[in-house]
């Protein structure tokens, strides 16, 4: 079986553990079943830092995706040629979990369930909104319904694209949780809930909104003592007209844009090291097939 599953950007400012942005950024999984044994082979980011047996969170992934559909596979060969990068905001985990249990699925022959995917992914990452983008591709809406991961999919404005500027620093997403406070003024919420209501109709239909609706008061500020240079490009970048926020929970910056043709301004703004990555947004989400049915070579990113 062969996975592709795409990169993503959770909160987009204001909609913190809500919503998600599927990218054009893949990490792309074979899986090959036979012997009783798992074997593990990773090129690209995480290479020679993750474990390479049972504990790999593809593997866990595959083994709980399994479970659910009452399948047993003993053992496989899994690859993973990794381009998302680890521990910079942009859903790594999120996508092995996501792509592992997809692979699941096209391993016990059975047509991918989507909303169940969210609801398993859920349970192993711990909160649904990057998982709902990987899921489902595009804008994602992400909730917890009685312990249960849920998410609804909206169709992005025609050209809305994403530049993202990734350190080299990484920040634990556990670490970043951490600095954020238990209570939060009231009128800070209230104008949280309104840009987030707001930052729907951006994505979808009015991106003119983007700058305005793409304001937060929520976390993005809390964060700033372990990632000092993000803040501070937030701050340059929205300075200069542009709606820059904190990918997920961070180091990475994500700048929403859906003016056509149009180059985004500050492409040397991020401090020296740091890469910049101009991506579509992905409409389709994990996608999973045989490796004798759609040929050898996989959807490259765009």
């Amino acid at each position: 079986m062969r996975v592709r599953v795409p990169a993503t950007s959770a909160n987009l400012g204001p909609g913190f553990d809500t919503f998600g942005l599927a990218l054009g950024l893949y990490d792309e999984l074979t899986v090959i079943p036979g012997g009783s044994a798992v074997s593990v082979e990773v090129t690209g980011a995480g290479a020679g830092e993750v474990a390479l047996d049972e504990s790999h969170l593809v593997v866990r992934a595959i083994r709980a995706g399994l479970e659910s559909l009452g399948v047993a596979v003993p053992g496989f060969v899994l690859r993973c040629d990794n381009r998302v990068p680890h521990g910079r905001g942009l859903g790594s985990s999120s996508a092995a979990i996501v792509g592992g249990i997809a692979a699941a699925y096209g391993l016990a022959g059975v047509e991918l369930d989507r909303e169940r995917v969210v609801e398993l992914a859920n349970e192993l990452e711990g909160h649904p909104d990057n998982v709902a983008a990987a899921a489902l591709g595009g804008f994602t809406t992400a909730w917890v319904d009685g312990g249960i991961g849920r998410a609804v999919r909206a169709e992005p404005v025609p050209g809305l694209r994403a530049t993202v500027y990734v350190p080299q620093v990484r920040v634990l997403t556990k670490e970043a949780r951490g600095l954020l406070p238990d209570v939060v003024p009231h009128a800070d919420a209230a104008a949280n809930a309104g840009r987030a209501a707001l930052l729907v109709t951006a994505i979808t239909s009015r991106p003119e909104l983007l700058m305005t609706a793409t304001e937060d008061r929520l976390h993005q500020e809390y964060r700033e003592p372990v990632m000092p240079e993000t803040l501070a490009l937030v701050h340059k970048l929205r300075g200069s007209g542009l709606a820059a926020v904190v990918s997920g929970a961070g180091p990475t910056v994500l700048v929403l844009d859906a003016l056509s043709g149009k180059e985004i301004a500050g492409a040397d703004a991020a401090p020296d090291g740091w890469t910049r990555y101009d991506l579509a947004v992905d409409p389709a989400g994990v996608q999973v097939w045989s490796g004798h049915g759609r040929g050898e070579s996989s959807p490259r990113a765009e």
